[in-house]
C-alpha cells in the first residue's frame, strides 16, 4: 500500500502540539510519539507525514495469505522474522525516512542477539511485500519499490489483484510476472519457501 495525504499530527491537547510550519521536518521520534496516541497509520518520508489509508478487507487477507505462510515457514526454519503492516523500517535520517511495507521479511543474522529492537526496525526489510490497493497510482508504487531496493531490500513482492499478478523486483535489477499457475519462492532471501500464485487469488 502506498500513503497518501501528508498532514499534521493529531492534537490531544494544547500542550501535545508539534511545532508545524513550511520548514517543520518530523523525526522517527516525532512519529513514535503520534503513533502513541493516535489510531492512524503513518509513513515519514524525508521528514513529511503521510497517512496510510486503513486496508479494505481483500488487502489484508491477500497480505495475511503470504505473510502467514512466511512467518511460519521463517520460524520453523530459524530464518529470521516477518512483520506485519504496522512496522515502520528506518531507511534514512536527516531528513528521516520510515516505510512500512505490507509484510516484511528480516534475516536472522541481522535480528539483534537480545532480541527485536523497541520502536521501529533500524534498516531495511530483506523482503518487503506490497499489495496493491484500487486507488494506489502506479507511479507511486514504483517510487516505493525502487526506495527500497536502493537501501538495500533484496527481493520486493508487488501483488496486483486486479490482474490476479506478483511482480517479482530483485537487487540486482532484474523483475519477473508471475500469473496464477506460477510458483512464488523465497529465492537465496528465505530458503525453501514456495507459494503458489494461485493460493492467493483462488482460496
Amino acid at each position: 500500500m502506498v500513503a497518501k495525504t501528508i498532514l499534521h499530527p493529531t492534537v490531544v491537547n494544547e500542550s501535545d502540539i508539534i511545532p508545524t510550519g513550511p520548514e517543520r521536518l518530523f523525526t522517527v521520534e516525532d512519529l513514535l510519539e503520534i503513533s502513541c496516541r493516535d489510531e492512524n497509520r503513518y509513513e515519514l518520508v524525508r521528514g513529511k507525514l503521510y497517512i496510510m489509508p486503513p486496508a479494505g478487507a481483500p488487502h489484508g487477507d491477500y497480505a495475511m495469505s503470504i505473510g502467514a505462510r512466511m512467518r511460519i515457514f521463517a520460524e520453523d526454519h530459524n530464518l529470521g522474522k516477518v512483520f506485519a503492516a504496522e512496522t515502520g523500517f528506518i531507511l534514512e535520517h536527516n531528513p528521516d525516512l520510515v516505510r512500512a511495507p505490507d509484510a516484511g521479511f528480516v534475516q536472522a543474522e541481522r535480528i539483534p542477539a537480545e532480541g527485536v529492537p523497541a520502536g521501529f526496525f533500524p534498516g531495511q526489510p530483506d523482503l518487503a511485500l506490497e499489495i496493491i490497493s484500487p486507488n494506489d497510482r502506479a507511479s507511486d508504487v514504483q517510487d516505493k519499490v525502487q526506495e527500497w531496493l536502493s537501501h538495500g531490500t533484496l527481493l520486493v513482492w508487488v501483488v496486483e489483484p486486479k490482474t490476479k499478478t506478483i511482480m517479482i523486483y530483485r537487487q540486482d535489477g532484474s523483475a519477473q510476472l508471475l500469473h496464477s499457475g506460477d510458483l512464488l519462492t523465497g529465492e537465496d532471501v528465505i530458503p525453501g519457501f514456495e507459494f503458489y500464485v494461485s493460493r492467493l487469488f483462488d482460496d
